[in-house]
């Protein structure tokens, strides 16, 4: 098999082999208006691609060197690493962050760790809720906790409305909403811009979709879905603080996954959660908790690995990097 970049007109067939919206074309084209330089790469026999991989280059500031990431590819190969490594010299990469969208597999974990990689620091997480669509709606409500069927309830007796709504206003509404929630949580949370970008990047390919809980006359809730490959996935959402006990959220998930049966979807993959036995206090674990509670699979992924191109400058930057955290947390203890 012979490897090389993929080109436009090879573009459905990328898409066709795309394992996760991360890896879809239309992200990589978002990705380049953010100002990331991304390359595709492709595994072709003949004239057939067998297999794709979609990296960003994120440069390291006031150097030559930079460090390629690889999110959500498929499962790891002797061709894949090869090629990997290949691009991550030409690029002048320390490393190549790989994270396959991949089920936690110990055979290869090892192939990893036997092929220069190491095991690093996670972008995304590890672990995510996936829900089967294929099941019918009674069967899937009967899987829920009782509370989330009790609250599901509870917004159906309320009247909370959900609705799609792909306007330009229906967005800002979103944007408004998702600066309240990331006040009101402190977490971190992509510019504005960013998702301004995403938003016009994603929306005309028909895989994103604006979902909005709305109860007498305000919107109290509002969530972006992406439909790739006949799986539903849930990667955006916002909500106000008031009204919460006609419980918004809980009715704007389940027209989701009825949403997500509509559209064929085999599966509905939350994006990401904490692992088993999560510690009540993770700032993440009422996220965590509310998708639990629909009766999905707690799905574990392989991980994240560092395949290692330059070891002196990978060691290095991760004493800077521990530096820097800890100087970041003595500064937010002092904030």
């Amino acid at each position: 098999m012979l490897v090389r970049e993929v080109l436009e007109k090879e573009k459905e067939q990328f898409d066709n082999l795309a394992t996760h919206p991360l890896q879809s074309w239309a992200w990589g084209n978002f990705r380049k208006k953010t100002g990331r330089k991304v390359i595709r790469l492709g595994a072709f026999e003949g004239k057939k691609l067998k297999a794709g991989y979609q990296l960003t280059v994120h440069p390291l500031p006031k150097t030559p060197y930079s460090i390629l990431y690889f999110p959500k590819g498929p499962k790891p190969d002797k061709l894949m690493i090869k090629a990997l490594k290949d691009l991550g010299q030409r690029e002048k990469a320390i490393m190549v962050k790989i994270e396959p969208n991949v089920k936690n597999d110990p055979k290869v974990a090892e192939f990893l760790l036997k092929n220069n990689c190491q095991v690093g620091k996670p972008l995304f997480t590890k672990y995510t809720f996936q829900l089967n669509l294929e099941k019918d709606l009674d069967e899937i409500m009967a899987g829920m906790k009782p509370k989330t069927r009790y609250n599901i309830r509870l917004s159906n007796k309320h009247e909370v409305k959900i609705v799609e709504d792909n306007s330009d206003q229906a967005f800002g509404i979103y944007l408004k909403l998702l600066g309240e929630t990331t006040r009101r949580q402190k977490f971190y949370a992509h510019t504005s811009d960013y998702h301004k970008q995403m938003w016009r990047s994603i929306k005309p390919t028909g895989m994103a979709h604006l979902f909005l809980a709305k109860y007498q006359k305000n919107i109290l809730g509002a969530y972006i879905f992406f439909v790739f490959n006949n799986v539903l996935y849930y990667p955006y959402g916002a909500s106000s603080r008031d009204q919460r006990r006609v419980m918004p959220l809980y009715a704007l998930f389940w027209q989701a996954i009825q949403f997500g049966q509509q559209q064929k979807c085999h599966t509905f993959d939350m994006w990401g959660s904490l692992g088993p036995n999560s510690d009540q206090n993770d700032p993440w674990f009422g996220f965590h908790h509310f998708k639990e509670g629909f009766g999905g699979d707690l799905i574990e992924f392989l991980g994240t690995y560092d395949l290692v191109i330059n070891p002196w400058l990978y060691q290095l930057y991760n004493l800077a990097d521990k530096v820097r955290w800890k100087i970041l947390r003595v500064k937010g203890q002092n904030f």
